[in-house]
C-alpha cells in the first residue's frame, strides 16, 4: 500500500498509489505521491511518467478522517501543503505525464489530472469537485484545464460530477477506454513518448509550461486561502464533522 514506482525498459515511470479504500490521502501520502514524481522526472532513463491507481478509483482527494481526528490545525496545514506539493510535482515534472483515471477522481484527483499532459480514461471514470460541500475550496484552477469556463463554475457551485465521455468531448481526455484496457493504453501512450529524443522531449515539456497562459501553482494557491477564510469562520470544521459523521469513506 501507498506509493509505489516501477521503472520499465523502454522509459516509462509507472507510478501506482494504492491507498485502500477510496485513496483518499494523507499528509504523508500526498507529500510521498509528490516525491515519487519528482524523483522520476529526475531519472534520466525516463521519458514519460503513468500515474495511476489501484482500487475502486484514481483519488478521492484528502483524508477527511484524519483531518478531523488530529488536534489542531496541524493536519489541515498539511494537507493543503502537501496537496499543493503533489499538484506542483505533476505540473513541474520534467517528462510529460500521462493520467491513467479509473473510477471517481475528485477534489485531489482533479488536481493531479488537471496538472497532467495527458488523460487516459477508464469507462466507468467520472470527475467532480465536491469542495463546496465540505466547506472549503481548491482545484478549480485544475478543473478548469478539463473543462469549459462555464461547466467549471457550474461543477464548482453545485457539485456535479462529469463522465470520461464528456471530457473526451471537450478534448482534455484523449482517450476512452475498457477498464480492463486502461493500464495497457495509458503505457502505450507514454510509451510513444518516451521513445522520442529524451532531451527533445523535456525542453517541450519545458516550453508549453513556458507558455501557459494561466500559473497553476499561484491560481491554486489563491484558491487555497479562501479555505483557510472559510476555516477560520468555522464553515470547513463544520461541513468536515457532518462528513465523518455520516460515515463515508
Amino acid at each position: 500500500m501507498g506509493v509505489s514506482t516501477t521503472t520499465h525498459p523502454g522509459g516509462v515511470a509507472e507510478i501506482v498509489v494504492d491507498a485502500p479504500p477510496v485513496n483518499a490521502l494523507t499528509v504523508a501520502g500526498w507529500y510521498g505521491l509528490a516525491d515519487a514524481v519528482v524523483a522520476a522526472g529526475r531519472d534520466p532513463r525516463v521519458g514519460a511518467v503513468v500515474l495511476r491507481s489501484e482500487g475502486r478509483g484514481f483519488n478521492a482527494g484528502v483524508d477527511i478522517k484524519e483531518m478531523q481526528s488530529t488536534e489542531g490545525h496541524g493536519a489541515l496545514v498539511g494537507a493543503n501543503r502537501g496537496c499543493y506539493a503533489a499538484f506542483a510535482a505533476v505540473y513541474d515534472c520534467e517528462v510529460p505525464v500521462v493520467a491513467a483515471v479509473h473510477g471517481f477522481c475528485l477534489g485531489g484527483g482533479i488536481g493531479l489530472a488537471g496538472n497532467a499532459d495527458i488523460v487516459i480514461a477508464a469507462d466507468d471514470a467520472y470527475f467532480g469537485l465536491p469542495e463546496v460541500d465540505r466547506g472549503a475550496l481548491g482545484a478549480a484552477t485544475h478543473l478548469a484545464r478539463l473543462v469549459p469556463q462555464h461547466l467549471m463554475r457550474a461543477m464548482v457551485y453545485t457539485c456535479r460530477n462529469v463522465t470520461a465521455a464528456e471530457l473526451h468531448h471537450h478534448g482534455s481526455v484523449l482517450e476512452v477506454v475498457a477498464r480492463e484496457d486502461l493500464r495497457a493504453k495509458a503505457l502505450e501512450v507514454a510509451g510513444d513518448i518516451a521513445a522520442k529524443d529524451r532531451y527533445v522531449i523535456r525542453r517541450a515539456k519545458e516550453s508549453l509550461n513556458g507558455i501557459d497562459p494561466v500559473d497553476v501553482k499561484r491560481s491554486y494557491r489563491f484558491e487555497q486561502g479562501l479555505t483557510y477564510e472559510l476555516n477560520l469562520v468555522g464553515a470547513g470544521d463544520a461541513h468536515r464533522d457532518a462528513f465523518v459523521a455520516k460515515g463515508a469513506r
